[in-house]
């Protein structure tokens, strides 16, 4: 990837210098949840990352749309934001909700329509920029 720097010019190479980066691998699942399935994709600053849990716990009560902020799992190194928390939404097909992730990768559940029921599966998918 080209790192730009001021007084750099703009050429065909340094536009086509952006391998993609991917991975499968590093998703460590929080207790009461096991990893089913993750993928990051990375291309220049910009990070996709679609992790797929499966609540192995006990039931989450959601009360008003509001639960326990609740740690699901943690995000390797390289995959991380690096300022801020980012913040997107999760469903499991019955209730869907708010998460975020932070610098250290921690992902946490945040807020849920209804239950989230022991044995659920849930899909969380966000995109960010990073420094």
């Amino acid at each position: 990837m080209t790192a730009w720097l001021a007084g750099m010019q703009i050429t065909a190479d340094r536009l086509n210098n952006d391998t993609p980066t991917t991975t499968t691998a590093g998703l460590t699942a929080a207790t009461g949840f096991s990893v089913n399935s993750f993928s990051g994709y990375r291309v220049g600053n910009m990070i996709v990352l679609d992790l797929y849990l499966n609540r192995t716990g006990a039931n989450i009560t959601a009360t008003t749309g509001n639960i326990t902020d609740t740690q699901i799992a943690t995000v390797p190194a390289g995959w991380r934001p690096t300022s801020g928390t980012i913040n997107s939404t999760w469903d499991n097909g019955a209730a869907e909700g708010g998460w975020v992730i932070g610098t250290d990768g921690i992902c946490t559940l945040r807020t849920a329509s209804d239950t989230i029921t022991s044995g659920s599966n849930l899909r969380l998918h966000i995109g960010f920029i990073v420094d």
